[in-house]
């Protein structure tokens, strides 16, 4: 597809990464600012958030590059179940692309590892990654990161129980887009010489910059220019609109999608979410719409690892039931 062009000016920034992962950070450092905080405490820390129990197995800090085996940025964080053949899941963390890590912890809530216990407690095995941020480095080095992760799972899950034919992708706000565009892209896979196989499938939780290039999005409260520092560097052609989104390289081989979205979430990234959804199904892969209502940016990443909540359950029954291209379920 040809991006629209990109609306000149500035608005007030994507509210669902930018400001939206600081009402995240407000919101669970309360946790630990004393009893005159309580009431937030309690909301934060004891309505949405539960520490998930340990599975059999957890090994932190395991280097998927061996180009940097000391570089935490390229280091993942495994959560296995007992048994053998299980499936594994990829976990790529927010952050806007510019911040975050895989170790976030805020007020004694580790979010990002807690999915890992979370899914890994109920028989699936996960991939808690990292990856290097902008600046200096451009998007297409974070790409790389995620791809060479999910080729080391390839081909490293089955001497751990886990099957090298079952492997989803997940992410969450920026995380999302990179799942997703590797997902859909192949030649990066094939660059980090996975093991070829198909991806089972991808959950697509709050993201933004599926399609750098709708006006709609921007005319939502998006600024331009927030995109542009993340994905144009020094080009001032359209074209990084393209090669950075995910919608111009769907197609009907890519792997079925998951996409949720919170109906407290800004209107621009409600807006990517439902525009991922429906190009997904005009190329032809099956995709379910999920929307949390009540729920947020920012909440909906503490309510994946609950079971009583909408988005867990969710992503449990994709994970579960969705059947592998290699091995019929």
């Amino acid at each position: 597809m040809t991006p629209s062009p990109v609306p000149s000016g500035t608005s007030h920034g994507p509210r669902g990464t930018r400001r939206g992962q600081g009402r995240l950070v407000a919101l669970l450092l309360a946790a630990v600012c004393g009893q005159g905080c309580a009431p937030v405490y309690w909301v934060g820390a004891r309505l949405l958030y539960n520490t998930a129990p340990n599975p059999p197995s957890v090994t932190l800090d395991v280097s998927y590059d061996p180009a940097a085996p000391d570089d935490p940025k390229r280091q993942l964080d495994l959560y296995l179940p007992g048994g053998r053949n299980f499936p594994t899941v990829v976990f790529v963390h927010g952050g806007g692309w510019a911040w975050g890590d895989r170790t976030q912890a805020f007020g004694g809530a580790d979010v990002y590892r807690n999915i890992g216990r979370f899914l890994a407690s109920r028989g699936i095995g996960v991939a808690v990654i990292g990856y290097r941020l902008v600046w200096p480095l451009d998007w297409q080095s974070q790409v790389g990161d995620v791809a060479r992760a999910v080729a080391w799972v390839q081909r490293e899950i089955g001497a751990r129980g886990g099957s090298a034919d079952r492997i989803f992708l997940m992410g969450h706000s920026a995380g999302a887009q990179l799942a997703a565009r590797v997902a859909t892209d192949p030649a990066w896979l094939a660059r980090e010489q996975g093991t070829g196989a198909p991806l089972c499938g991808v959950v697509a939780v709050s993201g933004a910059g599926y399609d750098l290039g709708d006006i709609e999005t921007y005319r939502a409260g998006f600024d331009p220019l927030y995109f542009a520092e993340r994905f144009g560097g020094s080009r001032l052609d359209g074209a990084w609109w393209h090669d950075a989104s995910v919608v111009p390289f769907l197609d009907a081989a890519d792997p079925p999608f998951l996409v949720i979205s919170a109906t407290g979430e800004s209107r621009g990234l409600r807006r990517q979410s439902t525009l991922l959804h429906e190009q997904l199904q005009k190329a032809g892969v099956p995709s379910r719409f999920v929307t949390v209502k009540g729920s947020s940016h920012e909440r909906i990443i503490l309510e994946l690892s609950r079971e009583d909540k909408t988005a867990g359950p969710a992503v449990l029954e994709f994970l579960t039931n969705t059947p592998c291209p290699r091995t019929g379920g």
